[in-house]
């Protein structure tokens, strides 16, 4: 099994990613900012998988953060390559099971899924705010898969999977213009790594039940209980379609009937019914 680097690991869908792929054999390395939240889970996954877990505090919204994770991405690589070189196999052939040995290890999965609320609407909000969340839903986004990317494809083999959103097909402030740019990036990444064993995919989940709105003041009550997705299954969707090298991925028949809608829509449309109160309806 191989080496997976998950942001925004320490709650919601990034802790679910991480199960999932720890329970499947994959060591991990751990990406937020909360690092004793991440020694919890880290000591957690390793008893009850066997895996090995590197814990990486950092703050993507800080270019001290970012490079800091970019750094392990770029350095992992090269380990991994020194290390072909000594066994005359593949990288990143033999699974580690320490937090020592997964620190030395290439990434071959790289879960971009760090972000948050912005929480205001852009007209008179919090330009710190709105700066901060470019960083992280962004710019991050783009500099990790940039250092991550060219050891896979040297190696022949890897995946970068991005969480973007539904909202990305809406007029809802800013976090849906993030999540546009998000999917955009990556059916164009998608595009440029046909044919060299790498894959992009880009993951849209609709409201999913974490702890995503409550951070950002939310209530679930705000909407019915028809339209909340568990976790649990959005992960192993977007696993899923990462397994199959599918580029775009909406998990469940009802937010893939409503992805179907708003692309049909004339845009006016959507702009009417998605874009009043944007800063409330965030996913």
């Amino acid at each position: 099994m191989g080496t997976a680097l998950i942001t925004g690991a320490s709650a919601g869908l990034g802790e679910e990613f991480a199960w999932h792929l720890a329970t499947a054999g994959h060591d991990l390395v751990l990406v937020a900012r909360n690092e004793q939240r991440l020694n919890t889970l880290a000591a957690e996954m390793s008893q009850a998988a066997g895996v090995g877990v590197q814990v990486l505090a950092a703050d993507l919204s800080t270019p001290e953060g970012l490079e800091r994770v970019t750094e392990r991405l770029r350095t992992g690589t090269a380990l991994g390559e020194r290390d072909q070189l000594a066994s005359g196999g593949a990288p990143c052939e033999t699974v580690p099971h320490t937090a020592e040995d997964v620190a030395g290890r290439c990434v071959d999965l790289l879960v971009n899924n760090a972000g948050f609320a912005v929480g205001q609407a852009f007209v008179g909000g919090d330009l710190e705010q709105e700066l901060r969340a470019l960083e992280v839903m962004v710019r991050a986004v783009l500099v990790l898969t940039h250092a991550a990317v060219p050891g896979m494809v040297e190696r022949g083999h890897g995946a970068v999977l991005n969480v973007s959103s539904m909202v990305a097909l809406t007029a809802m402030g800013t976090y849906a213009a993030h999540k546009a740019w998000v999917r955009t990036f990556t059916e164009a990444l998608a595009s440029e790594l046909h044919g060299t064993g790498v894959t992009a995919t880009s993951v849209h989940p609709g409201l999913t039940r974490t702890e995503f709105h409550e951070r950002a003041g939310m209530s679930e009550e705000n909407w019915p209980d028809l339209v909340w997705l568990e976790a649990e299954q959005v992960v192993e969707e977007a696993l899923a379609a990462v397994r199959r090298g599918q580029v775009l991925c909406t998990p469940s028949l009802r937010y893939r009937s409503a992805n179907a809608a708003l692309r049909m829509a004339p845009r006016w449309i959507v702009r009417r019914v998605s874009g009043h109160g944007s800063q409330r309806t965030q996913y």
